[in-house]
């Protein structure tokens, strides 16, 4: 009974800090990428809040043919069909085309992240620190119930609205990390 008595008011005083200063709380979300149509591919997608409305996003996979590979994040945190198909298309809540992620002057889908490079040794990685998502909102920017994927081909960053890039050979549904 003490010991929560002293645990209670600390809780309101940190999530009074928080809304004081508008931050959010440090958090992460993950996907694990499990190989899709038949490919070899693996991997995990990390999401960290680093500060306020920043959030990092780290995708790191294995067992891919050298070259470019798109990486996109889908509107649904379904990857069970074999072929990943039950993701859904692009994340894209506000109807934009298909295009280069975050230019300047263009139109593309929030989940239109661009192309992993994987060297001779099947391994990529790929990194982004943005704002534009969100995690735990339950709003049109949390990533949160999506999915990460993985494609045979590089994105062209034109071709609307997949971009050309081929099957889903990994998927990974976006989970809170539990605390």
């Amino acid at each position: 009974m003490r010991l929560r008595m002293l645990v209670l008011p600390a809780l309101v005083l940190a999530f009074a800090a928080c809304a004081s200063t508008g931050a959010k709380p440090l958090g992460s979300a993950a996907a694990a990428l499990e190989a899709k149509s038949g490919s070899k591919v693996t991997g995990k997608a990390v999401f960290t809040r680093i500060e306020g409305d920043w959030l990092h996003l780290r995708i790191d996979i294995a067992g891919a043919t050298p070259g470019l590979h798109a990486v996109h994040i889908h509107e649904k945190g379904d990857c069970s069909a074999a072929d990943a198909a039950t993701a859904g298309g692009h994340w894209n809540p506000w109807k934009k085309k298909h295009g280069a992620w975050m230019q300047v002057d263009g139109e593309f889908h929030l989940g239109d992240l661009g192309n992993i490079e994987v060297g001779a040794d099947g391994m990529g990685a790929f990194e982004v620190t943005t704002d534009q998502f969100d995690m735990g909102c339950n709003c049109e920017k949390d990533v949160v119930g999506r999915s990460v994927v993985v494609h045979e081909k590089a994105d062209d960053l034109r071709t609307d609205p997949t971009g050309n890039a081929g099957s889903r050979i990994a998927c990974g549904p976006i989970k809170a990390a539990r605390k």
